[in-house]
């Protein structure tokens, strides 16, 4: 409880510290966005590779950054920044990417380089450790089955590590929404899991 405690309120320190900059971008200052840009590069270039960029992520993310300091002044006040930059970078990167097809291979470029932690059930799998990158390959294969919102939602939630109010804000949803699609969603990773032989997959949590 404490350790919980302790993230939120480093997370209203960080929201409050970004609201500070702004206000000075806004006042002004605009040699103080190198801050945000600082801050936000790495998920913002995850963002833009995991979706589809490809080779392009970089361009995507500079756009994407010039395009949101453009429009801070349309920012919502008290808003927290990352999901709405993110919702930027994934615009941007549908309108520079469109071939589908680009979107596993991008995907399995970025995954090496982060660990295999979507949960799948909801008890721990004693194996997972030792078969993460078997698991993580089948993933992977399994989330490009999914439909784009489907997809979206698994992204962002689990890839990206945004929580579920960071995920409606990026994706635009009511926070319903992002509950039910990735239900869903996870559903249909399990199933398609199941069908390519890992463990865990199909009806592992009691779900038909």
């Amino acid at each position: 409880m404490a350790e919980k405690v302790a993230v939120e309120a480093s997370d209203h320190s960080a929201a409050g510290d970004e609201a500070a900059v702004i206000a000075r971008i806004r006042a002004g200052e605009p040699e103080a966005y190198a801050h945000l840009v600082r801050a936000h590069t790495r998920i913002a270039h995850r963002t833009a590779v995991l979706l589809g960029a490809g080779a392009d992520a970089e361009d995507v993310v500079q756009v994407a950054f010039l395009k949101a300091y453009q429009s801070l002044e349309r920012f919502r006040e008290g808003a927290a920044f990352r999901p709405w930059l993110l919702r930027i970078v994934a615009n941007e990167t549908k309108n520079t990417v469109r071939a589908a097809g680009r979107l596993l291979a991008a995907v399995e470029q970025e995954a090496a380089l982060m660990p295999a932690k979507l949960p799948l059930t909801d008890s721990v799998d004693p194996a997972a450790a030792v078969l993460a990158s078997e698991r993580r390959s089948l993933l992977l294969a399994a989330l490009e089955e999914l439909g784009d919102e489907h997809r979206q939602v698994v992204t962002y939630r689990y890839l990206l590590e945004l929580d579920e109010a960071e995920t409606a804000e990026a994706l635009g949803w009511p926070r319903g929404t992002v509950k039910s699609r990735l239900s869903r969603a996870l559903r249909r990773l399990e199933l398609l899991l199941g069908r390519l032989g890992v463990e865990g997959g199909e009806g592992s949590d009691g779900h038909a």
